[in-house]
């Protein structure tokens, strides 16, 4: 076996600060991110989250008080897309403290978002085995959306260090707003998968000890939404501009213009200008149904729609295919040719010069989004001095009353659209007052030097946290001598094995004894299963996990790891936790004499509410727990940072055994905790249904413990040890 981790510096145990310098680890998973010549509006995810969190990288790194900024993103191989986004690291041109780190998470391919959920327990064991090389914890770990929010939230509960987490967009406002455009609940379900999504916000919501908004809307109305929702731990710290690109200096006409101008017959008239990428939710159909059916805009005015870049669109994926599908056939439905710019492609550095020559025209930006959560092209345009109409759903409020360079916009009510945008272009003193109010606005509220700012005292705001040090005492290693794992849920065991399974089990592992720890999971305490190893006839392994993760015990002496009980134990209010579910009509509890230390065991009566119910109540008492079902009428309540799934990790981190050389055997409900990420696994029989097992997971066909054996074989767990001797 290797020699377990040492310490590597005495910071471990503040990883907080060190001195005034911090290691800030920033979370986007989705998208094509990278360093510079960012791809913006290639496709769907791949727009202001993007470049949001890339200036967010540069800003953070600018800092005196930083010490390093790591980007954690996804890894990917894919010919249809630049080899940049399959280097492990990458090194920011003038930003020497900031770096982005790229993992993988399932197929090596481009995803998109949606698809991404199944591979984010691997991106987590990758993102957990990169920290742990690192010389000292993050300080903190800051998630950008539900995706890398989960990811972000197992790695906080894992190494103990805080959860900064930026939603951009939220499950439940996309939701509200796509059902009143007339989508119905089914096919949002089948295309987002939004009750998941916002499931996990919710559990986010309940870790994070600060969110990041960019508005006191997004605050209000949007994270309002949710029942996890806690305002006092929510602070407004709105993104910035580069205002070294983003200004309203006149230029000569770049080469864009050519390319929009070919589309036009009067190209001097005012454009108005719609950039975003090709998304259903950014209602571009209901900009041009507006202009379409406004004759007087038609003649004062052209439209400018740049919706990404595009060269076939017969090869796009369904979703922008649609979108821009649907603007040509407006386009040929209103018969707007000569009047309506759609360009195929441009450079990011474009960008700026389509705000500098609309504004040059004295035209107008609209954002016409059916919601959004902020509204980064919108500063983008004020500080080019290009006046804004923009949707009333979201983050524009703010910045428009921050600027007062502009108005908002129903973004259902189309014909109110158009009047409002002739409104402006035929009013020169408003355009121009608006024009002047934007450029100004912008640099007293929304630079990147303020963010950061803003964004350090709020960290240093932050509660003091108990991270799981690395120089302690190593239980596992002093009782476990192997360099692989087998865990088996110990409901494999509850019924006694058919004649020869346990033999032949027994006889295996004892051969591979040197090589071969095996060890036992369950949701129940440990004296039941030590007498369920007695009605068996089988010796005590050398790991049990009890009570759903909240104890670990090595070997025949029953050592238990004091140190996961420290981890586990921070925050934890089991007193509290057993007096409210005692009060909880359609529940009842185990007497107090037979709870665990950090685990309180209780019955729901058949109508009870359910395990949400309960995570719910527990939560608007502000408790941190997690609820954990063994049966259906039958739970436990125990401390967020416990888990099996969690246990299993840390042991094999104390040990250093890479998680590809752990085995789990699973067969109850309560096991989905133990599969999944990067942890070989394996379920037998029935009891999980096959709509809820990740794809690398291996369902074996045998029964019990002739199913380990299967499973054993199907990953040639035992080929490459040596006999035990």
């Amino acid at each position: 076996m290797t020699e377990a981790r040492k310490p590597t510096s005495s910071h471990q145990d503040h990883p907080a600060k060190d001195g005034d310098a911090l290691y800030l680890v920033l979370i986007s998973v989705h998208g094509l991110i990278r360093g510079q010549d960012l791809e913006l509006g290639r496709d769907a995810d791949t727009g202001g989250q993007v470049l949001y969190v890339v200036e967010l990288l540069h800003a953070l790194a600018a800092h005196p008080k930083v010490a390093r900024v790591d980007l954690l993103t996804r890894q990917i191989h894919d010919s249809r897309i630049a080899s940049d986004y399959a280097q492990a690291q990458e090194d920011l041109s003038g930003a020497p403290k900031a770096r982005i780190i790229r993992l993988p998470a399932g197929p090596d391919e481009y995803l998109p978002k949606e698809a991404l959920w199944p591979h984010l327990d691997s991106f987590s064991d990758h993102a957990m085995e990169y920290l742990r090389q690192q010389d000292r914890l993050p300080s903190v770990i800051h998630s950008h959306y539900a995706d890398a929010g989960y990811v972000g939230m197992r790695l906080a509960l894992q190494l103990g260090v805080p959860l900064v987490h930026t939603g951009h967009s939220l499950g439940r406002s996309k939701r509200q707003s796509l059902l009143a455009s007339g989508e119905s609940e089914r096919r949002l379900e089948e295309k987002y998968h939004l009750s998941h999504r916002i499931r996990v916000e919710e559990e986010i919501l309940s870790v994070a000890s600060l969110v990041v908004a960019s508005t006191r809307d997004e605050i209000d109305s949007q994270y309002g939404l949710y029942d996890w929702a806690n305002p006092e731990r929510m602070r407004v710290i709105p993104p910035g501009v580069n205002l070294s690109r983003f200004d309203p200096v006149p230029r000569p006409a770049p080469p864009i213009v050519k390319e929009l101008e070919r589309f036009l017959q009067q190209p001097e008239r005012p454009p108005i200008l719609a950039l975003s990428r090709p998304d259903e939710r950014k209602n571009i159909a209901g900009l041009i149904h507006a202009y379409g059916q406004n004759a007087a805009l038609q003649a004062r005015a052209n439209l400018v729609i740049v919706a990404g870049n595009r060269d076939n669109i017969r090869d796009m994926p369904s979703g922008p295919r649609h979108v821009l599908t649907e603007i040509l056939l407006l386009i040929d439905c209103y018969d707007l040719y000569g009047q309506v710019a759609y360009p195929r492609h441009h450079h990011p550095d474009d960008v700026p010069d389509f705000y500098r020559w609309a504004a040059g025209l004295r035209g107008v930006f609209i954002n016409p989004a059916l919601t959004e959560p902020f509204g980064l092209t919108l500063i983008e345009a004020a500080a080019c001095g290009l006046p804004v109409l923009a949707t009333e759903d979201g983050g524009p409020k703010d910045i428009i009353a921050n600027g007062n360079n502009g108005i908002l916009i129903d973004p259902l009510d189309t014909e109110a659209m158009g009047n409002q945008l002739l409104g402006i272009l035929n009013d020169a003193e408003k355009w121009q007052q608006y024009a002047k109010n934007g450029i100004t606005g912008v640099r007293r509220h929304y630079t990147w030097q303020a963010h950061v700012e803003k964004y350090l005292s709020a960290l240093d705001e932050l509660p003091l946290t108990v991270p799981l040090p690395r120089d302690i005492p190593a239980s596992a290693e002093r009782c476990v001598n192997a360099d692989r794992l087998l865990f088996l849920g110990a409901r494999l065991l509850d019924q006694p094995p058919a004649p020869g399974q346990l033999e032949a089990l027994a006889a295996t592992l004892h051969r591979k004894r040197r090589q071969v720890a095996l060890g036992l999971v369950t949701t129940r305490p440990l004296h039941e299963l030590l007498t369920l190893l007695k009605q068996r006839r089988l010796a005590i392994p050398e790991i049990l996990i009890t009570r759903a993760g909240t104890q670990i015990h090595y070997a025949a002496e029953l050592t238990r790891d004091q140190a996961w009980s420290r981890h586990i134990g921070v925050d934890w209010q089991g007193d509290r936790v057993y007096d409210l579910l005692a009060e909880t009509p359609g529940v009842r509890l185990a007497s107090r004499s037979s709870q665990g230390f950090y685990a309180v065991h209780g019955f729901m009566d058949r109508d009870f509410a359910g395990v949400v119910a309960l995570a719910d109540q527990l939560h608007q008492q502000d408790i941190p727990a997690r609820v954990v079902t063994i049966n259906p009428q039958e739970f436990l309540v125990v401390p967020q940072r416990a888990s099996q799934g969690f246990a299993i990790r840390y042991v094999a981190d104390q040990l250093d055994i890479a998680l590809d050389h752990v085995l789990v055997v699973g067969s109850a409900q309560a096991d989905l905790d133990l599969l999944g990420g990067n942890i070989l696994a394996a379920q037998v029989g029935r009891e999980i249904a096959q709509d809820q097992l990740q794809e690398d997971i291996y369902p074996c066909a045998a029964d019990g413990l002739t199913g380990v054996m299967e499973a054993i074989t199907h990953y040639h767990f035992l080929e490459e040890c040596a006999p035990g001797g």
